[in-house]
């Protein structure tokens, strides 16, 4: 893998982070060290707010900041953080830490941890209850890497209508990385999972005000015992060959393939197996989605109080067109190669196609190499514009599972789920 080799290995990282002789404390940081900074790759500045139609940009709309271990990023809130990584970013098939989108849901999170006393506890319905080191966890457990897209539940919120509450992201809440680390289903064998066990509740190190009168000032996240995607997760330390960034959730997160990411928990600190299914609020009310085809419904069967509800879980299939993106004229008569990205969280991204025409014909675009069932997918395809005018290309992806991108919007109150195919204008001018 071009884009992470040179990186840290295992015993490098140990030394980097000096585990091996004693903790310390890493990563710190502060809202201090934060500052504007101008826009990406002298496009002209945004405006500060598009609404209430559909956002017609392909990242959100915000200042540029930067924060400590980031590049510039763009600004949705800052308590709680959420930062959205700008397009020309995912060129490549895997995003650099450093550029990579960051959402905490509580406005008290990490700004250091002090690897001396930092412990991962294993405990709740467990015949013995466990605590790791970073170092230990490191040494004692077989390494495991998996190529995975991290995606907030809102991604490209900002496209439903109506509007909904929460981060107006763009396309740009999401990421591929590298993720290195312990197995789960490893470090639950070490502890003995007891018989009569119901869910695995993850709590990292934030805190903070949630919704007020909710009981949720403390972010906490549950699965099955039974569900098929904990034989693949993995309690990462490395990203990237790299340690996790302080905003990514260093000094280790839960890496959940094919999940959405209000499951990978960041600082992740705490595994519990509970004898009962969890019901705190960031299970039995956030991050919930209308039990209906695609998750999709109207604002009217809402005010009924009859739509049921059930957990998100899975990412649906999605594709998108990343150069060119619009922001100059083509010649017309000359060829250019589209590129772009696709994935999926139900299976293996199988074809990318994409149509100039409004969607009435389909040609198919050229994969990339094949990083693991979980990973972006890198696309091509050579198209010229025969004659001036305006191009709306759009791009569609399939899984192995059969699942298509369809061409309709979701709406759900959440404004989780948004797959719809997406769009790029692109002008043809004559050539000079």
């Amino acid at each position: 893998m071009e884009q992470i080799r040179g990186k840290l290995s295992r015993r490098s990282a140990l030394k980097f982070l000096g585990a091996a002789g004693g903790g310390l404390a890493l990563a710190s940081w502060t809202r201090g060290g934060r500052a504007l900074a101008g826009t990406q790759d002298s496009a002209k500045p945004l405006e500060t707010f598009t609404g209430p139609g559909a956002n017609p940009h392909w990242n959100s709309v915000g200042p540029y900041v930067t924060e400590p271990q980031k590049a510039p990023l763009i600004l949705l809130t800052d308590r709680p953080v959420q930062l959205e990584t700008p397009r020309h970013y995912f060129r490549t098939v895997f995003t650099p830490n450093e550029a990579f989108y960051v959402r905490w849901h509580l406005g008290e999170i990490p700004n250091s941890v002090d690897l001396a006393g930092w412990k991962l506890r294993v405990e709740g319905n467990v015949n013995k209850p466990l605590a790791f080191s970073l170092s230990e966890l490191m040494q004692k457990f077989k390494s495991a890497s998996l190529a995975a897209v991290n995606q907030c539940s809102g991604n490209s919120r900002s496209r439903l209508q109506p509007r909904v509450p929460g981060g107006q992201w763009g396309n740009g809440a999401m990421g591929n990385a590298m993720w290195t680390g312990v197995r789960l289903r490893e470090l639950l064998d070490a502890a003995g999972v007891k018989s009569g066990s119901a869910q695995m509740q993850f709590e990292g190190l934030d805190t903070g005000a949630g919704p007020k009168d909710m009981g949720s000032n403390r972010f906490l996240k549950s699965l099955d015992l039974t569900n098929a995607a904990l034989d693949d997760t993995i309690v990462a330390y490395l990203m990237n060959g790299e340690p996790l960034p302080m905003l990514n959730g260093f000094p280790v997160r839960l890496v959940v393939p094919g999940y959405f990411a209000t499951y990978w928990t960041k600082s992740v600190s705490w595994i519990r197996v509970l004898e009962t299914p969890d019901d705190n609020f960031w299970m039995k009310t956030a991050y919930r989605i209308p039990d209906t085809p695609r998750g999709t419904t109207t604002p009217e069967d809402m005010k009924t109080g009859r739509v049921k509800t059930i957990p998100i879980e899975r990412m649906p299939v999605r594709s998108f067109l990343v150069s060119p993106d619009g922001s100059s004229k083509i010649p017309a008569g000359l060829g250019v190669t589209l590129r772009g990205i696709a994935f999926s969280g139900y299976g293996k991204v199988i074809k990318v196609e994409f149509s100039d025409d409004g969607g009435s014909t389909w040609k198919g675009a050229e994969l990339g190499e094949d990083h693991g069932t979980f990973s972006f997918r890198s696309w091509e395809a050579a198209w010229t514009p025969k004659t001036p005018g305006c191009y709306s290309i759009g791009v569609r992806a399939r899984d192995e599972k059969g699942n298509v991108q369809p061409d309709e919007g979701v709406w759900n109150p959440g404004g989780y789920l948004w797959n719809k195919i997406e769009k790029q204008e692109l002008v043809a001018g004559k050539a000079n």
